[in-house]
């Protein structure tokens, strides 16, 4: 059939892929979204299918490329992590802009893509991997100083990482890791242990398009490392790009990305700068967990959902102004995360609480990332954290003033009452 708009699909919408759809029919296209799993994963809200054409529940290739193919789709790409290796296939097939399927999987599994990094000369972790606790920690004892960092291949958000100092630590993370499930529903069959990379964490997000790309924002992540080994997010800040070590790392990622065959979409990659140079802890084909286009567009000057939508319905305006470019930073940008020690069933939130929040001088926007019925628990990685809150001023130390506020306030938002037998239940990560 013959379209009058064109049509965008998006594979596995959830989270940050939810800001996708406005920006695609904000530019005249339609929405098609597919669903690789034959329910929604529970770990993550579900797509507002509102914005779609239709959900096509994926079932199998050659079923789902047919019912695509009546759309006449003008490009595939996937709205969160577990849509990414779907999206290759489904684009490869439809004959799109693809970043293919030779590659594919080393965009997905840790493991083999810092050894694809390895194998194109770029600084990267020491690493193994197996689904043997014992052979994981006889690794980590003949391979690698302590501590060790031991995660799974296919998981975000923190899920299953641990930074351990012993032989001990090893074994019960990766125990803990081999019996148990990432957020996106997948059996860990394998656990993965690296090398400790040392020094600060920084993200780096980009959009590519024929190999061509814009950077989007560099941001450096501070975390809190638990006593249980767990290294949890409290906040990024927006360095310029040309602040400190901004260009070292926009060069390394670019190679990166490079290296893994990403020539098309929207990247958010993180990197940790260690005494020789930056080195990549991984990278995802997808957009920023921290977007908010409002946001990014007051302290950036632009936005990945934005420039992704721009890129792939008008490459030629895309090539012209932003490829090869670099954002601008306009003030302090601050996405903080906050984190809890409490437990309970979310019945609310306590309105006056959370105004004053949304009345602090540098804060953009809120979000609540628990709704009524939900499940609160104490903070151990980004998806249990409770609220995300942008804040934009013109110093940073107005911005750390209301950071501090924030901290004072943040357990007094939710209305809660004991219960451990409800779901959690999320609205971002």
């Amino acid at each position: 059939m013959s379209r009058n708009k064109p049509v965008v699909v998006l594979v596995d919408a959830y989270t940050s892929g939810k800001y996708l759809p406005p920006e695609f029919i904000a530019l005249g296209a339609e929405t098609v979204h597919v669903q690789s799993t034959p329910e929604f994963m529970p770990s993550m809200p579900a797509p507002d299918l509102g914005d779609y054409l239709a959900n096509i529940v994926h079932e199998d290739v050659d079923t789902t490329v047919e019912l695509l193919s009546k759309y006449e789709p003008v490009c595939v790409l996937a709205g969160q992590e577990p849509g990414v290796t779907l999206a290759d296939t489904l684009s490869e097939r439809l004959g799109v802009p693809t970043n293919g399927t030779l590659l594919s999987e080393a965009r997905r599994d840790k493991y083999l893509m810092i050894e694809t990094l390895r194998a194109a000369g770029l600084r990267c972790a020491e690493q193994f991997k197996s689904g043997e606790v014992a052979d994981l920690v006889g690794w980590a004892q003949r391979a690698a100083a302590y501590p060790v960092v031991v995660k799974p291949l296919k998981s975000a958000a923190g899920d299953g990482v641990f930074i351990c100092a012993d032989a001990d630590e090893v074994r019960a993370a990766a125990e803990a890791v081999l019996s148990s499930d990432t957020i996106y529903c997948e059996t860990n069959r394998e656990a993965l242990v690296q090398s400790y990379l040392h020094g600060a964490e920084y993200v780096v997000d980009m959009v590519s398009y024929g190999g061509r790309r814009y950077v989007c924002g560099v941001w450096m992540y501070h975390k809190r490392l638990l006593p249980n080994g767990r290294n949890i997010y409290d906040w990024e800040h927006l360095l310029g790009a040309d602040e400190g070590p901004a260009p070292a790392l926009i060069d390394y990622v670019d190679r990166s990305l490079t290296a893994l065959g990403v020539d098309y979409g929207p990247t958010h990659a993180e990197v940790i700068l260690t005494p020789d140079g930056p080195a990549l802890v991984e990278v995802g084909s997808r957009i920023a967990g921290n977007m908010h286009p409002g946001f990014h567009d007051a302290c950036a000057g632009g936005n990945q959902a934005t420039l992704t939508a721009l890129a792939y319905l008008d490459p030629a305006r895309f090539l012209t102004e932003y490829a090869g470019r670099r954002y601008t930073l306009r003030g302090q940008g601050v996405c903080s995360t906050t984190s809890t020690g409490l437990s309970g069933v979310v019945t609310g939130a306590d309105q006056q609480v959370v105004a004053e929040l949304t009345g602090l001088e540098t804060v953009f926007g809120l979000n609540l990332k628990i709704e009524p019925g939900g499940r609160i628990r104490p903070t151990v990685d980004l998806y249990s954290s409770t609220m995300r809150i942008f804040l934009h001023g013109s110093t940073m130390d107005a911005v750390r003033r209301d950071q501090l506020r924030i901290e004072e306030l943040k357990d007094r938002v939710y209305l809660i009452r004991p219960d451990e037998s409800v779901p959690t239940s999320v609205s971002e990560s």
